[in-house]
């Protein structure tokens, strides 16, 4: 229950309120570690996240794959590249795979982080079949970075597995008009 009103306040923009909801609780099991850096993640507090994450582990508590989503998530919006990789090798410190999601986070930090290339091998490397959210985490990378020649070839990826979701062209068309190509643009098939 509070670890929900925790999550909730974060959700709201009120992280003072569930940092206040947290602090009260009498223990702090990992859903409750995990609504906190949730909300820190949310609102960019990527330093403070590891440094509660560390405060975590003293107490005991055993992080889990959603733990690493959130730091690895609160690395990205922070940009906070090299702590986001050294979180991302550590999970198998703590008996964790990387899952879909931890890949579409570290391709989210290393594309805002303009690392494009490298982020596209990310995706390549992915044991499971990449879905459209890692795509269109690339995707709006190049378009921030005006890669257009990478957008193209994403945009055809994000473009097959979503072709009636609009947000794959409206990327496209973003990424050609940064990179001062509007004449560019032309059908996507």
């Amino acid at each position: 229950m509070q670890s929900s009103l925790v999550d909730m306040y974060a959700k709201c923009g009120s992280l003072e309120d569930a940092w206040r909801v947290f602090d009260k609780m009498p223990l702090h099991d990992v859903v409750s570690w995990n609504s906190i850096l949730g909300g820190c993640a949310m609102h960019g507090h990527g330093k403070e996240a590891l440094k509660h994450f560390e405060r975590m582990c003293e107490q005991g508590v055993q992080p889990n794959d959603i733990t690493f989503v959130c730091l690895l998530s609160a690395c990205s919006h922070a940009g906070l590249v090299d702590e986001g990789m050294r979180c991302y090798a550590s999970m198998t410190t703590y008996m964790i795979s990387p899952k879909l999601e931890h890949y579409t986070c570290m391709v989210d930090l290393l594309g805002c982080a303009g690392h494009l290339q490298q982020a596209e091998n990310m995706i390549k490397a992915m044991p499971c079949e990449p879905d459209v959210t890692a795509w269109k985490a690339l995707l709006g990378a190049c378009r921030i970075h005006g890669n257009v020649e990478m957008g193209e070839r994403v945009a055809k990826q994000v473009l097959e597995l979503e072709p009636e979701n609009a947000a794959g062209y409206v990327l496209q068309s973003n990424i050609y008009a940064t990179g001062g190509n509007i004449h560019l643009c032309k059908d996507v098939e």
